[in-house]
């Protein structure tokens, strides 16, 4: 009995020791999780494909942003995250703790950067600006997209995206949008096509600047496509000049059409041509194309510039003359200012 008691007691102070051991572990652990990292400024991270936490670990502890690699190996390993580290570019924010980064990578806070390409602008500026950019990587593709074929917007993207890759999300994206809109159109447009929307939507994206007037001009140029008028729009000439690109005269200065411009039959000039030009002439947002799409019932034929960047719209020709009056007045006011300066 008295035996009994003995290796009873034994049994007993072992569960307590092993007990005490490993709650002492558990506080040790805890403590080691928790301590702040010795970066004082956000440092970037990369977890390569391939690799496992034990790797990502030793190397967090080698560039100083932990101090313990075995006790987030063995973290990870009590909460089955062994396999959850995402791969990915991260930046780990200054004096954060090692449970801290290990939560960032399992949930796969990676840096995102991002490029806005606005609308408006010609597949020759757009791909410019790609080329341009020192956050992407990679060559450019040698097969140049076609005008219209690239939905502006502000694309976020991981580090190490390519230029190629962007390019083509810029182009499904488009064609995704296209595939909606186009299904959700109205009835009897004289449109034809998705292309052919884009088309007119590209002339509209460059009408005007203002995003209260584009289902208004949407739905004047479709009243004059339905009438058999002309479109009559300024860019589309440019197009046929330049490519899209500004007007410039031998000082290198901005300029207007000349009447040669104007009077110069060109694949896109909707003075001399009748209908659509033969492309787009940018690359139109989606506010445009849905405005195209589905444009507001309007009398409105004809429109000029106010001298406020808007327009004044008119239903009569008459109107339109009293309201081209009424700017060419103002420029001439403008005129006498600058020189009254």
């Amino acid at each position: 009995m008295a035996l009994i008691k003995f290796f009873m007691s034994v049994f007993i102070v072992g569960l307590i020791l092993a007990a005490a051991s490993a709650a002492g572990a558990y506080l040790w652990l805890q403590n080691e999780m928790g301590r702040a990292g010795a970066h004082a400024s956000p440092t970037p991270f990369i977890v390569q494909a391939g690799e496992g936490v034990g790797q990502v670990a030793n190397r967090l502890e080698a560039e100083g942003l932990i101090r313990n690699a075995f006790a987030l190996r063995l973290t990870s390993r009590f909460e089955g995250l062994d396999q959850a580290v995402k791969v990915g570019h991260y930046q780990i924010p200054a004096r954060v703790s090692a449970a801290e980064i290990l939560e960032q990578l399992v949930a796969g806070d990676v840096i995102q950067l991002r490029l806005t390409l606005p609308e408006g602008l010609t597949t020759a500026q757009i791909l410019r600006r790609i080329e341009a950019s020192d956050q992407l990587q990679g060559e450019m593709p040698e097969t140049i997209p076609a005008e219209g074929s690239l939905l502006p917007d502000t694309y976020l993207f991981d580090v190490g995206t390519t230029r190629a890759a962007l390019i083509d999300r810029m182009a499904q994206a488009q064609t995704d949008l296209l595939a909606k809109l186009w299904a959700e159109r109205a009835d009897d447009l004289p449109l034809n096509s998705p292309a052919e929307a884009v088309i007119l939507a590209s002339i509209v994206e460059k009408e005007t600047g203002r995003a209260e007037e584009r289902p208004l001009i949407a739905g004047l140029f479709t009243q004059r496509l339905r009438t058999g008028m002309r479109l009559e729009s300024d860019p589309t000439i440019i197009y046929g000049v330049s490519g899209g690109e500004p007007l410039v005269n031998r000082r290198g200065e901005r300029r207007t059409l000349y009447r040669s411009e104007i009077d110069r039959r060109t694949d896109w000039n909707t003075y001399q041509i009748d209908g659509l030009p033969k492309t787009a002439i940018c690359n139109p947002g989606r506010e445009a194309i849905a405005a195209v799409l589905n444009p507001p019932q309007t009398d409105y034929v004809f429109f000029v510039a106010d001298g406020a960047g808007g327009h004044k719209f008119a239903a009569t020709y008459a109107e339109h003359q009293r309201n081209v009056a009424a700017y060419r007045a103002y420029e001439r006011a403008e005129i006498a200012r600058e020189r009254g300066n």
